[in-house]
């Protein structure tokens, strides 16, 4: 069977399969779709073909489309024929493991569209390793336990690739200690090529239209890609033909992460507490693993002492200074013996150290003398580094990621393609475009075809006593409220002050428990307010449990690492990094916080900004990001 034949669609030449994609989208969404009960999106139309010839021309394209616009469709429509005509499946890269089952589980979106169109098409999911089971960990764990629980040791007999999505019901306590981890040691290990991961890789290669991944796998594969080549080993994900990431906003941590390096703590010390244990160990063995316990002590100290203490961050940046540079150096010195000592060790077939532990060990010191080395260098010039308050990890990653996304992505000449509903301010790209170092992308823009003239108010309320101003507005409108903050500092101000304080509904506060359970708990507690300062994007209540949306405070100024960076560089070329990083990625925060109110055409509610905004610098871009149309009243 040819490749055009396997197209929805017949076609002669290249040129010619340009207009009739673009034909044929029109089709799908101005008649068959309808006739399905789908009604006509003209914003979800403007957006398909825009995708469809950005994609036909290889084109790097921005689409921003706003909520409700039915993006998901509008590039699906150009992907799979895209993929058939190519011959190459497209990767469709999502911010999130729940988004890539929302498009292709059960009852996902590429299984709706196939049956509508009563079209097959092979799609498939290719998630980050640490969602699938390592057979030598959990081999490892029966021994240590004798077994593992009744559930589990029943899903492991039964199971072919090991997924987590399987067994949805494993704590992460559990499945922590069976999951497939970056330091085991695969290229010597007893189950090499047989593996569950390896049975997940060979699943998903072969398929012929979507390849659906997430944003790390994405780029874990697209930073190693070419290593593995050169070394003769297989590549994460197959060849594709084009790339479409899903929530483009969400892109830079990702690349940044997979590009960079962690040192853990708790890892550095379980590897320390294992050779400790070691019987029959050489003498320079455990005179260096004694120096190494107590160099590794002494910088985590010393780290833990240089943070830039911010509550509202969950990264941290590090004040540079000479104790710190001189920790990492003993270190990463230490790291270096210790390696050679494992290599020793290997050489001398001494039973203390088994092949696979001494692997295991030297990928972990070789990550970790990277990133001691990258920190120390050049006065960390070329790095952002910053600690992680969830697990005081720390990270170091390139700086120049621009250059590095071109090299390896733009250059291959294929179409990319990013969606979102926040990815410009008022149509202007620029921050984007800069921040990604992308030279000349096509972009569109469109806002949602929702009826926000009738469906939402906003005011702003420029109070000089903003707790009485919240108090009367919960009271008002009877809870259902979100109330956006910039920091955790702010959501505790706001408990305090609120003492005393009587409401016939229940008040839900961040720093009070699981991000994803309190958002749950305010879907289900109708009548509840939630206070935070991370839930600006991520939470989708639609209905009546959130017809209020209060803005404490703008999002300026933010304490991080990434956009610290953002600011030198607009600096070192001469621009003002105030108006060109500050505001623009307050505007596109302010952006997604308003984008929680309206989750459906049937939704109606209010936004509030208690800061303010009329008369100041930041007037047009926190107006720009308001929902477009949408009635402003303004308070004093």
């Amino acid at each position: 069977m040819s490749i055009k034949s396997k197209t929805p669609f017949d076609y002669k030449n290249k040129q010619e399969f340009q207009s009739k994609l673009v034909e044929w989208v029109g089709d799908v969404l101005y008649d068959y779709l309808p006739e399905h009960e789908y009604e006509v999106r003209d914003e979800q139309i403007f957006t398909a073909f825009q995708i469809a010839d950005a994609m036909c021309d290889k084109k790097v394209h921005l689409a921003e489309a706003g909520l409700g616009t039915g993006k998901t469709f509008a590039y699906l429509l150009s992907a799979i024929p895209y993929a058939r005509f190519t011959g190459k499946p497209v990767v469709i890269a999502c911010a999130t493991t729940a988004l890539q089952e929302q498009l292709a589980g059960e009852g996902g979106d590429i299984l709706a569209l196939s049956r509508l169109l009563e079209l097959e098409i092979d799609a498939r999911m290719a998630k980050d390793p640490n969602q699938y089971i390592c057979d030598v960990r959990v081999e490892e764990q029966i021994e240590k336990l004798g077994g593992l629980s009744h559930e589990i040791q029943a899903w492991v007999n039964t199971t072919t690739i090991g997924a987590r999505s399987e067994i949805p019901t494993i704590s992460d306590s559990e499945w922590k200690k069976i999951k497939w981890e970056e330091s085991m040691a695969c290229d010597i290990c007893s189950s090499r090529g047989f593996c569950k991961l390896v049975k997940a890789r060979e699943q998903y290669r072969v398929t012929k239209d979507l390849l659906i991944v997430d944003h790390e796998t994405f780029f874990h594969d697209l930073w190693t890609r070419q290593e593995r080549l050169d070394n003769g080993k297989s590549t994460i994900l197959p060849e594709y033909s084009a790339v479409i990431f899903d929530e483009g906003h969400k892109v830079l941590l990702p690349a940044m992460m997979q590009a960079g390096q962690q040192v853990n703590q708790e890892e550095m010390d379980t590897m320390i507490a294992e050779l400790e244990e070691l019987q029959g160990a050489r003498d320079s063995l455990v005179s260096i693993t004694d120096s190494l316990e107590s160099a590794a002590y002494t910088f985590f100290n010393v780290l833990q002492e240089s943070i830039i203490v911010d509550e509202s961050a969950e990264r941290v940046s590090i004040g540079r200074n000479d104790t710190l540079v001189k920790a990492a150096n003993t270190l990463r010195s230490l790291l270096d013996s210790l390696l050679l000592e494992l290599q020793i060790e290997q050489e001398l077939h001494t039973e203390s150290l088994s092949p696979h532990q001494i692997q295991g060990y030297e990928g972990q010191i070789e990550r970790t003398m990277w990133a001691l080395g990258q920190f120390v260098r050049d006065q960390g010039a070329n790095i952002v580094s910053w600690v992680d308050q969830k697990n005081d990890s720390f990270w170091v990653v390139p700086r120049s990621m621009g250059a590095m996304i071109h090299q390896h992505l733009f250059k291959q000449n294929i179409p990319v393609v990013f969606t979102s509903a926040t990815l410009s301010h008022k149509g202007d790209f620029s921050y984007f475009i800069r921040t990604f170092g992308l030279k000349g992308p096509s972009s569109s823009t469109i806002g949602s075809p929702f009826d926000l003239e009738n469906q939402v108010v906003v005011h702003l309320s420029e109070t000089t006593n903003k707790i009485e101003h919240l108090v009367a507005l919960l009271k008002e409108n009877g809870g259902r409220a979100l109330v956006l903050t910039s920091s955790l500092h702010e959501v505790r101000s706001i408990r305090k002050a609120l003492q005393g304080q009587h409401f016939p509904f229940e008040m839900i506060w961040e720093d009070q428990g699981d991000r994803g359970y309190l958002v749950r708990k305010f879907k289900e507690e109708e009548t509840s307010v939630l206070i935070g300062a991370h839930f600006w994007e991520g939470i989708d209540v639609p209905g009546d449990a959130l017809t209020l949306l209060v803005v404490w405070d703008l999002p300026l100024h933010i304490s991080d690492p990434l956009i610290e960076v953002q600011r030198k560089e607009a600096k070192e070329q001469g621009l003002d990094s105030i108006t060109t990083v500050d505001y623009p990625e307050m505007a596109l925060k302010l952006k997604q916080g308003c984008g929680r109110l309206i989750r459906t055409e049937d939704d109606k509610g209010a936004i509030v900004i208690l800061d303010p905004v009329i008369g100041t610098p930041w007037e047009s871009y926190v107006m720009g990001a308001l929902p477009q149309g949408a009635k402003v009243i303004t308070q004093k």
